[in-house]
């Protein structure tokens, strides 16, 4: 979903303040019906939007790219303390582009960000892979091992969760694979492979078992590496990047239109039945 006005200049040559002014001067219909609000949410993959008359045409064209986020940097908009945001290091012309789900301030690496919200809510939602690089606080235990190996369901995951958080029970996954390159008393470092992004997921999960994480980076998310790009900067998807994301975005789009014609034909044959069950009140001659 986006709001109208963004969804006009998107997908057109308005830009912002023009699509507000055609918007509101009653020039836009949406499915067939006047719309005057422009922040009325649609849904970019199915609306019908004209405008003066034309059609808006959505290109299923979009654009992604890597950022290596620093440390002390927020993936926000804005923060009404102050603090650094990540929109402060990018270029001015990825200002409108939509983060794929969050790094907190402490942590670092690989952070996608797209132009199109249809990819930022199907890449936020998935159980692609995320690969981290974690340093902990003293060893690596033979607990935290089987619940790498098992996952775990906590009633109170606070621990670890920023003070603020609601966030109190969570689930955690079988994590997907862990290596161990440090295991020592004082520090460990391994890397792990997860398959979700809730909210301070690893630094929760350690906080468990008593272990502290001191460094946190991300070095890949569904297969899209961070490599070597420098602290600070962003780079474009390279062509087999794109190639491997389409074919991922194809597939959700694919299997939703399949789900479609079963619930469809499920729905039919449930009808079909109850219909079957009525008595028949016509009178016999």
């Amino acid at each position: 979903m986006m709001r109208l006005n963004k969804f006009i200049a998107h997908f057109s040559t308005y830009s912002r303040r023009e699509a507000d002014k055609a918007i509101q001067d009653g020039y836009v219909f949406v499915d067939g019906e006047l719309e005057t609000n422009p922040a009325t949410q649609v849904d970019e993959r199915h609306v019908k939007v004209v405008v003066s008359g034309k059609k808006v045409m959505p290109s299923d064209q979009f654009t992604v790219i890597v950022y290596n986020k620093p440390k002390g940097e927020l993936v926000t908009k804005n923060d009404p303390r102050g603090r650094r945001i990540i929109y402060d290091s990018l270029d001015n012309k990825y200002k409108h582009f939509i983060p794929v789900g969050r790094l907190d301030y402490a942590t670092e690496g690989l952070l996608l960000l797209t132009d199109a919200s249809r990819v930022a809510n199907l890449l936020m939602t998935s159980s692609l892979e995320r690969v981290y690089k974690v340093k902990i606080k003293g060893p690596i235990t033979d607990a935290m091992e089987m619940g790498m190996k098992k996952g775990l369901d906590l009633e109170d995951a606070s621990a670890g969760g920023h003070e603020l958080s609601g966030v109190t029970s969570m689930h955690f996954a079988p994590f997907f694979a862990y290596q161990i390159i440090k295991n020592k008393g004082d520090y460990s470092v391994l890397k792990i492979a997860i398959g979700e992004g809730h909210n301070r997921e690893v630094r929760r999960f350690f906080a468990h078992f008593d272990a502290e994480v001191v460094d946190l980076k991300r070095l890949s998310f569904g297969g899209i590496e961070l490599n070597n790009l420098p602290t600070g900067k962003t780079r474009f998807l390279d062509r087999s990047e794109y190639v491997h994301l389409r074919e991922y975005l194809d597939a959700d789009r694919d299997s939703k239109k399949l789900q479609k014609v079963q619930d469809a034909a499920r729905d039919k044959q449930i009808e079909e039945a109850h219909s079957d069950e009525k008595p028949d009140k016509r009178k016999r001659k």
